[in-house]
């Protein structure tokens, strides 16, 4: 089987791992926190964060590989996470050291994808997923929409 295939039969299957989590009643930190170790480990990411939006801060639900992010807690109006929450959209940086908005949670991180986390039955952003790499241009299409496809799952444990 080509790689591309299996990375995409992959990811489908961990689609549907935390897809049936969910209809599980499946929420809360612990549950976000498996979820987050689920698309590290599918993608072989070197860091997941879900960060989860409380009063007017980006707080940090789960962190992949026990690494502390240098930024647990920050504003909402702050870094790439608030320009994927504004414009309701992903933001994909292939290289953060061109980008003046980076907040950066750790020295080595090259590149960045954040998803905005959008709760579909009250129109709101919820939070982000917060994937980063030491590669430059770590990230393409199928990142993105496999990312994509767990945040519009993932929201219903944040809740």
């Amino acid at each position: 089987m080509p790689e591309k295939q299996f990375r995409r039969d992959r990811k489908g299957r961990a689609l549907q791992e935390i897809g049936a989590t969910i209809v599980a009643g499946g929420k809360g930190p612990g549950v976000v926190e498996e979820i987050a170790e689920l698309v590290q480990r599918t993608c072989k990411y070197r860091w997941v964060g879900v960060y989860k939006i409380k009063r007017n801060d980006f707080v940090i639900e789960a962190a992949t590989n026990k690494m502390k992010p240098a930024c647990p807690r920050f504003p909402v109006t702050q870094g790439l996470s608030a320009k994927a929450k504004e414009e309701r959209r992903t933001v994909m940086v292939p290289d953060v050291r061109k980008e003046p908005c980076f907040l950066p949670n750790f020295w080595s991180t090259k590149s960045e994808v954040i998803v905005p986390i959008i709760d579909d039955e009250h129109d709101r952003v919820l939070g982000v997923i917060n994937v980063e790499s030491a590669k430059v241009n770590a990230f393409d299409k199928s990142d993105r929409d496999f990312l994509e496809g767990v945040a519009r799952i993932i929201w219903r444990a944040l809740r």
